[in-house]
């Protein structure tokens, strides 16, 4: 067989990676990675937390939602470039060793979950909202946790879970 020797054809250009600092679930880390990286992805493919569930892609579902700096955000919607310096917090920062972080351990006492895939979001949402002391009511609840969604259909037992924890929470 003959080398395919065409003059004309260029070589690969490499990649540039990104240099930045994230402390996630608590832990400072310097990462490389390419610009167009989405936070959920960094997490998923390269850090291997895979708590965070990529369900649309699109931030509709809400399956991605993370803290950033405490404030709950879509994963698949944000570059990770763009939050250099940041903390971000997944499902699997949330317990403090065995002890599991007080809404976690609600969803199991009020059984709000089915299939379990929404459930990591819905759980950092819960805890964003929280954060955020806006609801109020059970229709504020009920608005501002509509971006996550569960297809099993387990809202009225999230909705239970959400209002204990912001009573909890005003205590």
């Amino acid at each position: 067989m003959k080398e395919n020797s065409n003059p004309g054809q260029s070589k690969p250009v490499p990649i540039k990676k990104e240099k930045i600092n994230l402390t996630i679930n608590g832990e400072k880390q310097e990462i490389k990675i390419e610009a167009w990286t989405s936070i959920l992805d960094l997490l998923r493919e390269h850090l291997h937390l895979t708590g965070t569930k990529k369900g649309c892609d699109h931030g509709q579902c809400g399956a991605c939602t993370i803290l950033l700096d405490g404030t709950r955000i879509n994963s698949c919607l944000s570059l990770a470039v763009m939050h250099d310096g940041a903390e971000i917090t997944t499902v699997e920062g949330l317990a403090k060793g065995d002890q599991l972080h007080p809404v976690q351990e609600a969803f199991m006492e009020h059984d709000a979950f089915q299939c379990g895939y929404c459930t990591p979001g819905q759980i950092c949402s819960t805890i964003g909202l929280i954060n955020e002391g806006k609801a109020k009511t059970l229709d504020e609840i009920r608005d501002l946790m509509s971006g996550n969604i569960c297809r099993c259909g387990a809202y009225n037992n999230i909705v239970k879970v959400v209002q204990e924890a912001l009573e909890r929470n005003n205590q």
